[in-house]
């Protein structure tokens, strides 16, 4: 079965903020079996709009993805990250 990943763009207003969300999500990214593959500040942005903080979120597939984003504990952190960014986000399925 494919992977599902989260990947995402996002351009913080607010740093001390911020923290409080990466406490919140990454309690929702374990509690759901995710695993952090790029958390890069500082991407190297060649084309679009995209711009600001890249992460990449592997789960055990789509569903487990979908799963993990409509869940209560991370529409909490969203809450957060919604007040204090802009982000671009997509789920996609892998080969």
């Amino acid at each position: 079965m494919p992977k599902g990943y989260l990947i995402a763009h996002i351009r913080v207003q607010d740093k001390q903020a911020f923290e409080a969300f990466k406490q919140l999500s990454g309690a929702a990214i374990q509690a759901h079996n995710g695993k952090v593959l790029v958390r890069n500040p500082s991407p190297d942005h060649r084309e679009g709009a995209a711009q600001g903080l890249a992460i990449v979120i592997e789960f055990e597939s789509i569903a487990a993805a979908k799963t993990f984003y409509e869940s209560e504990a991370y529409t909490e952190a969203r809450a957060v990250r919604e007040k204090i960014s802009d982000t671009d986000l997509i789920l996609v399925e892998g080969l």
